[in-house]
């Protein structure tokens, strides 16, 4: 099979939010700590269970994303948490240089998301996990 430039282009879109979003994960428990992170959220009037629910997210689906397991689910998925660091950054001005972080590398972030969602996983993928195939939709498994 031929891989097209398509296919590398999808790669690196689905690495790039991967790696990011992994990254902000690990950053959450291994900076920040776990209940560091729950505090941070309920400052800002979020319950602590969005916070786990974030850092399990991040985790789990930089993890998966990395590895091109459901990628377009995992993208989709990924949504609420960037366009939720979004909005936490949103009072902060447009550069994310400015104090706290302004709101461009969140938004960002969610424009890669939809990116990978609709090109798929691209280039050297595991695509899928046989345990689980059959509750994922087909639309959902490239």
């Amino acid at each position: 099979m031929h891989i097209t430039s398509h296919q590398y282009g999808a790669l690196v879109a689905r690495l790039a939010l991967g790696v990011i979003l992994l990254s902000h994960g690990l950053l959450k428990i291994i900076v920040f700590s776990i209940p560091g992170t729950v505090g941070f959220f309920e400052t800002i009037g979020l319950p602590a269970i969005i916070a786990y629910l974030t850092i399990a997210g991040e985790v789990a689906g930089g993890a998966a994303l990395i590895a091109g397991v459901y990628t377009r689910l995992v993208a989709l998925l990924s949504l609420p948490i960037l366009l939720g660091a979004t909005w936490v950054h949103s009072g902060n001005g447009w550069v994310f240089s400015n104090p706290n972080g302004g709101w461009e590398f969140p938004a960002l972030l969610v424009v890669l998301a939809i990116s990978v969602a609709l090109q798929g996983s691209g280039a050297i993928a595991l695509k899928k996990l046989p345990l689980i195939d059959r509750f994922i939709p087909d639309v959902l498994k490239a």
